[in-house]
């Protein structure tokens, strides 16, 4: 299995020690190839609202240079994993919405691929307010059509792994055992119902009402068939 993992702090603390945990698990489940990225360090740039990829030119962005092998990565894994602590405003940091921000053109209302719809993905949340850091990247990638997203997310009020108490501690790396064995163990299933639902909606109304024939959204839905084919 081919592993793309989204690291989303440069610190190396509470997520990056259960995210640790988990991908070492995930590695003695059997094969498993692991390709790390390290935010901000792999990419260091705010998007800049060109809309460039929602024209069907990303190898125009003028950050293609960072985004281009995360997306090339992004596509060619079986498996997405993002390790993200959450930050003061009940969400993921800034440069985890970076990444999303530089990738939005594969969302169905823009550029799907259908590589995406064969994707299963992990998210792994730590600090007080971890479970609300979730819900924003699931509903990302399941518009992107990620067919299954698994979670787990840990409120801790330490900033240090090792100061976690015992027993609530090994209860944690346990979970993350348990999730990586699920994890790889998951097989491909059917889009959410959200998915298909919206998909209709996209063909139905968003494209042709909204966005119509000689845009790129609809052009490129046209020359890929998915007016007349589901792409999953």
């Amino acid at each position: 299995m081919r592993v793309a993992v989204f690291h989303g702090s440069p610190r190396k603390g509470n997520t990056y020690r259960a995210a640790e945990i988990f991908l070492e698990k995930l590695s003695a489940c059997g094969e498993v190839h692991v390709t790390e990225f390290f935010l901000p360090k792999d990419l260091p740039a705010f998007c800049t609202g060109c809309t460039l990829c929602f024209q069907g030119v990303q190898e125009k962005c003028p950050n293609a240079r960072y985004v281009t092998p995360i997306l090339d990565e992004i596509i060619c894994a079986d498996a997405l994993v993002f390790a993200t602590p959450h930050y003061g405003a009940c969400s993921m940091p800034a440069v985890m919405k970076t990444l999303f921000d530089h990738i939005d053109f594969l969302v169905l209302n823009v550029s799907p691929r259908e590589e995406m719809f064969e994707k299963k993905a992990f998210l792994i949340t730590t600090g007080a307010g971890s479970t609300a850091a979730i819900q924003p990247m699931r509903s990302f990638l399941k518009h992107c059509g990620v067919n299954r997203v698994y979670s787990l997310g840990f409120r801790l009020l330490t900033d240090k792994w090792a100061n976690i108490p015992e027993a609530r501690r090994a209860r944690y790396e346990n979970s993350l055992r348990r999730g990586a064995q699920k994890f790889y163990r998951a097989k491909k299933r059917r889009p959410y119902l959200s998915t298909i639902i919206f998909y209709h909606i996209v063909k139905s109304i968003v494209m042709k009402k909204y966005i119509g024939a000689g845009n790129y959204p609809y052009e490129n839905w046209r020359a890929k068939g998915y007016f007349d084919k589901r792409p999953f």
